[in-house]
């Protein structure tokens, strides 16, 4: 008979209006990788609650080798050795590497109950040995990056000896390279007996690491496949409900004149001399590794940082070093990387946060028009087929495929002639990535010029007209897409 360290039997749980896991199964074997997916909303993250003793299922059973257990709070999760890493890592960034992880289980000396301060930077250095981090135990944890603080959270749940290992979207802030250094990680806790739950929209994280996959869709159980025995076909139709014919929309739209023209735009430490034009209805991607400079030259477009020299020409008029209030006058949008922390004010409604820079439209004199702004953001929520009960709900309540939704809607509030999109698609299901792809098709047809961040070459590959390489902060080549291929494009981002 199989032996399974944890099982999940006929999990449901219920929230007001919403069936948020119904008849949910898994099972995770001792030692192994186990990929869950599932579309945003699937349920993925009530799962996840439910086993780390966030949440109480409604529901079924839970057992931990073989025998139930009863899970009421993340301390009973910690208890039984389980532990959850978060795409998004909390931490304390004014502590030491060795203070996050000890943080709720310090070592103490009897009888004076002071801190085992020197233990327990031994111990935390032996653990970020272990996982072959090139930091130290003293470092503090705000000097970190996004993957290093992953580093910490994992050796956090090894001090504790935990056996389960939720790792929630975890290379989705990460560079390829940075990817890579978890894979070895995850492997090495694979190695050492360690179970590992790993969810991710990526299916280069699955098929790299996982021995079976799970996938979930809307709060219900589909199935679970060796990964030998599993395709990207049968993958994504089991996490939509439907076969997804073509990925990329067919691009039958033909740019017209220019609109858009960048010269020698410098910023020291960031870019230099970065040349690139933009026509009406074209998509341009601009890619290359992370650290290149696209996101610094897309800022300084839309007046978030300022450049140094070059200029910026829009419709023949040339933008003098525009603020960000400039840039929205003249018609540039720009949908950020980082949606949470600087697209959308998560506290506010859906409607609010799309209407927030365009107020102006809505205001007379000293009356603003409510029932306009609530019209305009109702018409472009349902033009956008953003998933939501009413525009009034909370953004914060959205998946991020809709959250993403949400900004490209406030883009189109006012008249926008250009629409930067930084990483349009990343941390998003395969579904809401075939609806944001149909979306830019559909800007695009309208005559907007769209210049699409991208680090995703079959994204590069199957939305753009023409991809702008960027290496060390310059731009290394200007391919029309069409004769373009991958090794070429990888050739351009990485040698001199």
């Amino acid at each position: 008979m199989e032996r399974y360290i944890l099982e999940l039997r006929h999990i449901s749980k219920v929230f007001p209006g919403v069936k948020a896991l119904d008849d949910v199964h898994f099972e995770l074997k001792p030692g192994e990788i186990h990929a869950l997916m599932g579309e945003n909303g699937a349920g993925k993250s009530t799962f996840i609650k439910i086993i780390t003793g966030i949440y109480m299922p409604d529901g079924g059973e839970l057992l931990i080798d073989g025998k139930t257990a009863d899970i009421k709070s993340p301390l009973d999760a910690q208890a039984l050795g389980i532990a959850a890493i978060h795409q998004h890592i909390t931490c304390f960034p004014d502590l030491s590497a060795a203070e996050n992880i000890f943080i709720g289980h310090e070592q103490v000396r009897s009888p004076l109950h002071t801190i085992n301060w020197k233990g327990m930077h031994k111990k935390a250095a032996e653990l970020l040995e272990q996982l072959d981090a090139n930091f130290g135990s003293r470092t503090v944890m705000g000097n970190l990056s996004v993957a290093q603080q992953q580093v910490v959270a994992i050796a956090k749940a090894l001090s504790f000896n935990a056996r389960i290992i939720i790792m929630d979207e975890p290379t989705a802030p990460l560079s390829n390279r940075e990817s890579e250094d978890l894979y070895r990680i995850t492997e090495g806790l694979k190695g050492k007996g360690v179970s590992v739950i790993f969810i991710s929209h990526r299916f280069e994280d699955m098929y790299r690491l996982a021995d079976r996959v799970t996938v979930l869709r809307d709060g219900k159980y589909i199935n679970t496949w060796p990964i030998s025995e599993v395709d990207n076909h049968t993958l994504v139709a089991a996490m939509v409900g439907r076969e997804i014919v073509q990925f990329f929309p067919k691009r039958d739209i033909v740019p017209g004149e220019e609109i858009f023209r960048v010269e020698g735009l410098s910023q020291a430490g960031y870019f230099k001399d970065v040349s690139f034009s933009l026509r009406k209805g074209e998509v341009l991607a601009l890619t290359g590794l992370v650290g290149a400079g696209r996101t610094e030259v897309c800022e300084s477009i839309y007046g978030i940082r300022a450049y140094e020299s070059g200029t910026v020409t829009l419709n023949g008029k040339k933008l003098d070093h525009p603020g960000t209030a400039e840039a929205i006058a003249a018609g540039i949008g720009y949908l950020p990387e980082d949606r949470l922390k600087q697209g959308l004010v998560l506290s506010w409604e859906i409607a609010k946060n799309i209407t927030l820079s365009s107020l102006e439209q809505f205001t007379r004199i000293l009356w603003f028009d409510e029932a306009k702004e609530n019209r305009i953001a109702k018409e472009l929520g349902e033009k956008l087929k953003v998933r939501a009960a009413s525009v009034f709900d909370r953004v914060s309540a959205l998946s991020g495929g809709n959250q993403q939704k949400v900004i490209v809607a406030k883009l189109l509030t006012s008249d926008k002639k250009i629409i930067i999109l930084d990483e349009p698609t990343k941390g998003v299901d395969v579904g809401a990535k075939t609806a944001i792809y149909a979306i830019i098709n559909d800007l695009a047809a309208m005559g907007y010029g769209i210049i699409m961040v991208s680090s995703d070459m079959t994204e590069v590959l199957g939305m753009s007209d023409r991809i702008v390489v960027m290496r060390d902060g310059r731009v290394s080549a200007t391919l029309e897409t069409k004769d373009a291929l991958q090794e070429r494009i990888l050739q351009a981002a990485v040698q001199e």
